[in-house]
């Protein structure tokens, strides 16, 4: 078993393997990464053959194709992981089959994802903007130690007893709507934030508070991500609809190509699901909600930034801390790329900085006993 590769030189062009069953896929795009500055050494109909070209010659990245006839992506994937972590970006048709199969590679380890569409193809391979060389680089520069993914553990103590599985499955009453009134959740995450979710929902129990979520995701993959989610937690798990009320126990996830806020409605909060412009190049943005949180909320809120590329909610939590919010960043050491959480650091918006492994903990902490982390 091999160990973990060495931190590339950011001297040294990029290398990456094409691994697609289309010979056309991969000859455009490898052309589009060869004229972005992006060496592209090794290329394979399947993971198969090319397992042995891989073992001869390391690349940096893996950009892989989901479905391949002569074996399973994810098996492949897992394998990959165990062996020889390193970034891989999926290369996925926006289908509900596809969706899935990508967000269980993602959950195996995959940094991030680029979606192909089944119509215009070729124009798609052909666009240098279709974010395919972005992706690349931010995997080159991903904390490959971050990317094994941990089992998935039960729900930490402190949620008053816990939650048993009657009460998880039972419907949300208007007493649990009640509790959950003045108190919301905030969380925003993108490159690496599947893997984040996976660990982290699973340890909080049905008595948190209610829970807004903000996942760098296109449309039709949040919805399979919640139903995924969904199957793993004791919270009920849902893609955001406008109106939806923010109720203990419950976690709405905005939907990918909308942006979602909080409003307060009488002795309630509800989310906001609209179109927009892109903010901070994304749609949904974590800035849009926090700072709707830090409006609507103040200090009945609380508000975490987890891995992942650029600045989107840096702001946001700053408002959120002005005003009054408790605030928390995740690590560097267990983000699969620092770039969040560094620039709300940076900006004074995070009240403490923890590792992935304490966050269900401290969230627990805070929003069911009023302690925070050290």
């Amino acid at each position: 078993m091999s160990g973990p590769p060495m931190s590339r030189p950011t001297s040294q062009p990029i290398r990456v393997a094409l691994i697609d069953d289309s010979a056309v896929v991969r000859k455009h795009l490898a052309d589009l990464l060869t004229k972005a500055g992006i060496e592209v050494p090794i290329t394979a109909s399947d993971p198969l053959f090319a397992w042995p070209k891989l073992q001869a010659d390391w690349p940096d990245v893996i950009v892989l194709d989901v479905e391949m006839p002569r074996m399973d992506g994810i098996s492949f994937l897992r394998r990959l992981m165990s062996e020889h972590p390193l970034p891989v970006v999926m290369c996925s048709t926006l289908t509900e089959a596809g969706c899935e199969t990508t967000l269980q590679a993602l959950a195996a380890g995959a940094v991030s994802f680029v979606t192909k569409p089944k119509l215009g193809l070729r124009d798609f391979l052909e666009d240098s903007s279709n974010g395919l060389v972005a992706a690349v680089r931010a995997a080159a520069r991903a904390n490959v130690r971050a990317l094994v993914p941990a089992a998935p553990t039960a729900p930490l103590a402190g949620g008053a007893g816990g939650a048993s599985s009657a009460a998880a499955a039972a419907p949300t009453t208007a007493t649990a709507m009640a509790v959950t009134t003045e108190r919301v959740i905030a969380l925003g995450s993108s490159t690496g934030g599947v893997q984040v979710m996976e660990q982290l929902l699973p340890r909080l129990p049905r008595t948190m508070p209610g829970m807004v979520l903000v996942q760098h995701m296109p449309e039709r993959f949040t919805n399979a991500f919640a139903s995924r989610l969904n199957g793993l937690c004791e919270l009920e798990i849902l893609e955001a609809k406008d109106g939806d009320r923010v109720i203990s126990g419950r976690v709405l996830i905005a939907p990918g190509g909308k942006h979602m806020q909080l409003r307060r409605s009488g002795a309630q909060y509800v989310v906001e699901v609209r179109d927009g412009p892109l903010v901070n190049h994304h749609k949904p943005s974590v800035d849009v909600l926090f700072k709707s949180v830090a409006q609507s909320a103040g200090r009945n809120a609380f508000g975490a930034i987890f891995t992942g590329m650029g600045d989107d909610g840096a702001r946001g939590l700053l408002e959120m801390r002005r005003a009054g919010a408790f605030t928390l960043g995740q690590d560097e050491a267990s983000c699969v790329v620092y770039g969040m959480p560094r620039a709300a650091q940076q900006q004074g918006a995070v009240d403490v900085e923890l590792p992935l492994s304490r966050m269900a903990q401290a969230l627990i902490d805070l929003a069911l006993h009023g302690r925070k982390p050290l």
